[in-house]
């Protein structure tokens, strides 16, 4: 019976082949594209989930709030939060602080290597997370001071030891920067996984912070100075929420209020496998996505395949009259509805297999340039990654896919099936009213889709290209950004050494200037949160964020100073103690309450428990993305060792010029490693997650809106069959092919103006939702909304037209004789 099935099923496939061909290409393209944003999805929730303490690790974060606003939102905390949280509160039975060292040089045996990736973290840290030692013991092998532990990679990069071998990296030292004291390998561990929001090539023991000569007394357990990252690892079962509602009582205990640290902190705990889609942090250590792009492109996924399954049922539904006698023959003879439903089905199966072999043939062909749109090597074996809910989403959508095919072949199945045959044989079948008010509303549903998907592809554009174009307050076009000399120590010499090092720059061609800063444009800056004026109430302390930047740095940014002056060379001093000039921006006054910059200049301020007299307002520019405002701002007039070198060069032969910039680099701070990146790039990176969604959403949109052509196209091929007696009439009566064509397109024309009343005021709220993610973003323009509707007009027209003009301008006779 099956195999009757499927010889009736293959033999209208190909009696029907334009119709057929629709079906099948649309689904292959909705599959297609569907498969290779299912891979981006699952590839993004499997982060952090190869832990197998997943469900119990939690990160803590804490909102800072100063005079009643929030002043800091950030995973950065301090350094006895931990601690205090597992002695206090049973439901937390372990705890792990992490210092992220950032990119380090290792030095071993007169061999340098830049950009190691480092952090440190405590002894527990191995136990609580799954990052497998390959040799070394994960209970001790961060327990003494100047241990270290190392990935298989970075083993086989410093002493060329294979994965068979890693355990003959044990014992061995290496220098860390520019500490003198080799780290001893005590451990080697397998390559952190690509989903793993924490990225680390080495772990050095946290005990090594606050050990030794150079201890750093504050990383031990304090509550005053906030710069560590806290995992805590709760009691299995426990319910973090209500562990989360008592720490309203431990702030109390620590902080006293405001007393302890000059505001009032709040502290939460963050799932750990919420940390990387789900941070709007500042101080963000991990590796983070965006879930707007994630659930984004899932979303827009769902709706290309829905529209190709309703491509499917429009189809089917519309050539109901075609199969009709067929169906009352089957009847006649003795078939059952059962069977007639079974044969339907079938038929949806075979046309859903092929189009499924044909999609997975696409996506395997797709696949290189998907991959270098998301910026990851994915493939089908992703489909097959763990993630939320351990596999849920992968069966979720194959029980999705396969309800999709069995519902998309059932509608109609159900509809052949049902058609009376005496009816059906004496000539008086037809439609009914409401298979053509299904089809008209699921042509409603698929172009009010396509009007929202571009709506939101032109909201998105043009919110990306407003951030790229968007004055910034300063200038950071071909700026060479040269890693600092970290290797070199600090002494009263450093100042001077590094104003003739800038010297020297300025004298090889193509360069214009050079100026050094603690931190360069694009990336996070400290805060100081005790500053205050002292003509003032001396009790009202405000938060500021700061900089230090070396002679030269404002004209070489042409950031305008607006009051007072730039600095001069006499306000640097190599004792950081004799500073006391310093720069605001307008932003900084403002909250300082000065009326205006002119009236800024020459007043104290206290930072901390020294004063500091303001030299100059600057204008406000943009130290980090469109999507955060600019935040009150001191500079202060200070060089560093970790200080990044900003370089202007105006030059064509760009190789020469850093080749001289290396030179000179290495003549004064030598034996340091010699890196470097261009500014706006790396500033750029900070839209990385919107210029990915705004890609992936108009490429994804497109699909979709080619598969409800797809559909369209197969309505107006059947239409234009059924009237094919009526345009013959029409034309013997003098009808034009104007007329025709009108005829023809009226009413999908009308069907899609609908569409286009009914999207709007979704595709409106959705946009708007999505631009509260930016402190500066665009209006959504009416006019967005005209060009959306008139788009999709004028794409169903171009659609339909083909072969509405087809039949306008064939012969009448031809199509009198049909009949």
């Amino acid at each position: 019976m099956f195999k009757s099935y499927l010889t009736t099923a293959w033999r209208n496939i190909r009696k029907n082949k334009v119709f057929s061909f629709i079906n099948v290409i649309g689904l292959s393209i909705g599959m297609a594209a569907c498969l290779l944003i299912l891979q981006y999805v699952n590839f993004e929730l499997s982060y952090d989930r190869f832990n197998t303490n997943i469900g119990d690790l939690y990160r803590v974060y804490n909102d800072r709030y100063q005079n009643g606003k929030l002043i800091q939102h950030g995973t950065i905390t301090y350094s006895g939060i931990g601690q205090a949280m597992q002695n206090d509160y049973p439901e937390v039975i372990a705890h792990a602080r992490v210092e992220p060292f950032g990119n380090e040089i290792v030095t071993f045996e007169k061999r340098q290597f830049g950009d190691q990736l480092m952090i440190a973290a405590d002894n527990s840290f191995l136990s609580m997370f799954s990052f497998p030692m390959l040799a070394g013991d994960n209970r001790t092998a961060l327990a003494d001071p100047h241990t270290i532990v190392i990935s298989a990679s970075a083993a086989n990069r410093y002493f060329g030891v294979k994965d068979n071998d890693v355990a003959s990296a044990l014992g061995k030292a290496i220098i860390v920067g520019n500490d003198s004291t080799p780290y001893k390998i005590t451990g080697v561990f397998r390559d952190v996984p690509e989903n793993s929001h924490l990225e680390f090539e080495l772990i050095a023991s946290y005990i090594t912070l606050y050990s030794g000569k150079k201890a750093w007394k504050e990383s031990d357990y304090d509550f005053k100075d906030s710069d560590f990252w806290h995992y805590v690892q709760l009691k299995h079962g426990t319910d973090y929420k209500a562990l989360q509602a008592k720490f309203g009582a431990f702030s109390d205990r620590y902080f006293q209020g405001n007393k302890v640290s000059g505001s009032v902190e709040k502290f939460y705990l963050q799932p750990l496998a919420r940390t990387h889609l789900y941070s709007d942090f500042e101080y963000e250590i991990g590796k983070t996505g965006s879930a707007t792009v994630v659930w984004g492109l899932l979303i827009i996924a769902l709706f290309i395949i829905v529209i190709a399954w309703v491509n499917y049922i429009n189809l089917s539904t519309a050539r109901s009259t075609e199969r009709a006698r067929e169906v009352g023959v089957r009847k006649v003879i003795g078939a059952e509805r059962g069977q007639l439903i079974r044969q339907f089905l079938t038929e949806s199966f075979l046309i859903n297999l092929f189009a499924l072999v044909l999609g997975l043939a696409l996506m395997f062909i797709l696949q290189p340039a998907f991959n270098t749109l998301i910026g990851h090597k994915l493939s089908f074996s992703y489909l097959l990654q763990r993630s939320i809910g351990g596999y849920s989403v992968t069966v979720g959508i194959l029980v999705l896919v396969l309800a999709g095919v069995f519902v998309s072949g059932f509608y109609p199945a159900f509809v052949l099936s049902s058609f009376r045959p005496i009816l059906v044989l004496k000539g008086k079948f037809s439609s009914s009213k409401g298979g053509i008010l299904l089809r008209k509303g699921l042509v409603i549903g698929q172009f009010a889709i396509t009007v929202i998907l571009i709506v939101g592809s032109l909201v998105v554009y043009r919110q990306i290209r407003f951030m790229n174009r968007q004055e910034l307050g300063m200038n950071i076009d071909q700026m060479l950004m040269v890693k600092p000399p970290t290797l070199t120590q600090w002494d009263s010499t450093f100042i001077s050494r590094t104003n003739s090092m800038i010297h020297e720059l300025k004298q090889i061609p193509g360069v214009v200037g050079a100026a050094t800063s603690w931190q360069p444009m694009g990336g996070e800056t400290g805060r100081d949160f005790d500053i205050r004026r002292v003509d003032q109430d001396n009790t009202v302390h405000y938060t500021m964020r700061q900089n230090g930047i070396s002679f030269g740095f404002l004209p070489l940014y042409k950031i305008k100073v607006l009051a007072g002056r730039d600095y001069t060379y006499t306000d640097f001093n190599p004792d950081f103690g004799k500073l006391h000039n310093i720069i605001l921006n307008e932003s900084a006054i403002k909250l300082l309450g000065f009326t205006s910059p002119q009236e800024a200049i020459g007043k104290a301020i206290m930072r901390g428990n020294r004063q500091w007299d303001v030299v100059g307002v600057i204008n406000d520019y943009h130290q980090k993305s469109l999507r955060y405002p600019v935040e009150p701002t001191l500079l202060l007039p200070a060089y560093g060792t970790y200080s990044t070198i900003s370089v202007k060069v105006n030059t064509t032969d760009m190789p020469s010029t850093i080749k001289a910039i290396k030179k000179t680099y290495d003549t004064f701070f030598a034996g340091n490693y010699f890196d470097y990146y261009f500014l706006d790039a790396h500033y750029n990176e900070q839209y990385a997650n919107d210029q990915l969604f705004g890609k992936a959403f108009s490429i994804f949109a497109g699909f979709a809106i080619f598969i409800a052509c797809l559909g369209l196209l197969g309505l107006s091929l059947f239409a234009t069959a059924q009237r094919t007696k009526e345009i013959g009439v029409r034309k013997v009566l003098g009808a034009s092919v104007g007329n025709i064509v009108l005829l023809l397109s009226r009413d999908f024309i009308i069907l899609v103006m609908v569409a286009f009343v009914i999207a709007s005021p979704l595709a409106w709220m959705i946009m708007h939702r999505w631009l509260q993610d930016f402190a500066y973003r665009i209006d959504i323009e009416w006019w967005v909304f005209g060009f959306a509707g008139l788009l999709a007009v004028t794409i169903a027209l171009a659609t339909i037209s083909f072969q509405a003009i087809r039949a306008a301008m064939a012969s009448p006779v031809k199509a009198l004789r049909s009949e």
